[in-house]
């Protein structure tokens, strides 16, 4: 009896220590599962911060775009009045302009128009009322010419047309003509005046 009680005793030894063995082992094994779980979870959290803040960044570059574009929009749209309110004014002040006033803006555009155009002869079109102020002071309007340009240049009027004011001065076949009306000599204005604002408005 005794003998077998040692055999048993002996058995059960091995036995814990296969079980402590085995438990060892399972909890080791346990240990690397969790930590190999614990490195995926690390980086797949570390894979969503990154994705989280490049889509972050990506939005932040989007948002400030779209208010750039949009202060653009308003500085272009502001560009834009400022240029309509300067052309209206300048309408207005050309709607009000006092005859005598106006008539000496017509000698220095018909100047300007027939040296530019260098022709011996020419034709002066017009609206009614600045043909009107032409033949009145058409004698005068030579003189001023022959003194600027140094030669008499033969001056005839042309058929009205529809103008704020100015003269078109063409050749006496009307093939080459100078512009000076107020609505052409504007559109100049306008680009100057578009630089200009586009200037202080963008630097």
């Amino acid at each position: 009896m005794e003998g077998a009680k040692l055999i048993i005793e002996e058995i059960n030894r091995e036995a814990e220590q296969k079980i402590k063995y085995i438990l060892e082992e399972a909890e080791h094994k346990a240990d690397e599962i969790k930590k190999e779980a614990e490195r995926r979870a690390k980086a797949k959290a570390d894979w969503i911060i990154r994705k989280a803040q490049t889509q972050a960044e990506l939005e932040k570059q989007r948002i400030i775009a779209n208010a750039r574009l949009e202060v653009r929009r308003k500085k272009l749209a502001l560009q834009e009045e400022l240029i309509k309110e300067v052309i209206d004014s300048i309408k207005e002040r050309l709607a009000s302009i006092p005859e005598e006033e106006y008539l000496e803006v017509l000698k220095g555009l018909i100047v300007e128009g027939i040296q530019e155009l260098g022709e011996e002869k020419v034709v002066l079109s017009s609206n009614e009322r600045t043909l009107s102020l032409i033949e009145e002071h058409l004698e005068e309007i030579k003189g001023i010419v022959k003194e600027k340009i140094g030669k008499d240049v033969e001056i005839s009027l042309g058929d009205p047309l529809e103008t704020l004011g100015g003269v078109i001065i063409q050749n006496s076949t009307k093939t080459i003509r100078i512009d000076n009306t107020f609505e052409t000599r504007m559109e100049r204005l306008q680009s100057e005046l578009r630089a200009k604002i586009a200037k202080i408005l963008f630097g």
